[in-house]
């Protein structure tokens, strides 16, 4: 295991880690370990009860926080006609069919987020090994394969997030930069919590929601007690 800097270290004794932090307290905590030179990004871990290996315990989808994350992401759709301009009146970086197709398949990846009519999914198939392993992919349970491609970019514009159940049960997402006022990072963190809540799969036993712990980019994790969100579950 890499040996911290002493940044981190001096951080991390400003954290008790057997005690669970109030939402607000914790952030309160993560702003005073965040000691990087830029504005670092806030981070929400979550461990899950739930096994990803089977089919009826994977959880993928995607919201829109309140206050967004700080960051403009860069949109790519696939769009033909007026579903194309549609896109693009609604503030797409890059709007086209084959010409972003063949860009992409030599190389060219100036996007964020890819968003494709399901009229297009038959070409953009065949970017799924250079768009897959990137997270890119065009995927129905995230809202980006739709025919509602300026309602798809608004939202992505306005802050929604993907989150996705790794091997582990583990699930990160970003709810904002440390520069953000406390109040819109708890909301997006009330945000993030509650649709866990909501989208627990029926076949998940026993504690759902078993740790959630928030961080900065550079900065040691902070135990949260999100037992006012999940109701002990």
């Amino acid at each position: 295991m890499a040996k911290k800097g002493k940044k981190y270290q001096e951080a991390a004794k400003l954290v008790n880690r057997e005690t669970a932090y109030e939402v607000q307290d914790a952030i309160e905590l993560v702003k005073k370990t965040a000691t990087a030179k830029f504005d670092e990004t806030v981070e929400v871990a979550a461990r899950l009860g739930v096994d990803p290996k089977k089919a009826d315990q994977q959880i993928r989808g995607a919201v829109v926080l309140p206050h967004g994350t700080g960051k403009t992401q860069r949109v790519l759709v696939f769009a033909k006609g007026e579903k194309a301009k549609e896109a693009e009146a609604a503030g797409a970086d890059y709007v086209g069919d084959e010409d972003l197709v063949n860009k992409i398949s030599k190389g060219w990846f100036e996007f964020d987020v890819v968003v494709a009519t399901p009229d297009m999914m038959a070409q953009v198939g065949k970017l799924g090994r250079v768009l897959g392993p990137k997270g890119l992919m065009p995927n129905p349970k995230t809202g980006t394969v739709t025919f509602e491609v300026g309602k798809a970019v608004k939202e992505i514009k306005a802050g929604k997030i993907e989150y996705r159940v790794d091997k582990q049960g583990n699930i990160h997402v970003p709810i904002g930069k440390v520069s953000f006022e406390n109040d819109k990072l708890a909301d997006n963190f009330k945000t993030i919590i509650e649709t866990l809540i909501k989208v627990k799969p029926a076949a998940a036993k026993g504690t759902y929601v078993r740790n959630v712990s928030i961080s900065s980019t550079m900065g040691p994790g902070v135990k949260v007690n999100a037992a006012k969100f999940t109701g002990g579950r």
